[in-house]
């Protein structure tokens, strides 16, 4: 994979998991969401108001396009486990913008995760 191809993997990783930082972000100010029967077109529309959560969207809307570029240019067996790079940038990002917790399990699994990528870039 040269840098080019890389470049078009990594940056689509990296706007989906912004696109989860900020729907995350645009829920915690709207709170549990209970949908009913009543309240779905009202909840939807304070959802969709929410500027975080149009900017996750947009950014996901964005990642699809880079991704697709990425997976015509390499195996989608060795682009499709790079994502979960993803799921470490979405734990430090949970941690340091929504205050969430950074287990020592949690960074074990990352540690794991990045030992798995290493050997996947290497073969």
């Amino acid at each position: 994979m040269n840098i080019n191809t890389f470049g078009f993997i990594f940056t689509g990783i990296m706007l989906n998991a912004v696109a989860q930082l900020l729907l995350k972000k645009g829920t915690n100010a709207v709170g549990a969401i209970h949908l009913t029967a009543e309240n779905w077109f009202s909840t939807g529309l304070q959802l969709a108001t929410q500027l975080p959560i149009i900017g996750g969207l947009t950014c996901y809307v964005i990642s699809v396009v880079v991704w697709i570029i990425g997976l015509s240019r390499v195996d989608v067996s060795i682009a499709y486990p790079l994502l979960s790079l993803g799921y470490i940038v979405n734990a430090i990002g949970a941690w340091y913008f929504l205050g969430e917790v950074m287990s020592v399990q949690r960074m074990l699994a990352i540690g794991v995760i990045i030992i798995g990528v290493a050997l996947l870039v290497k073969s």
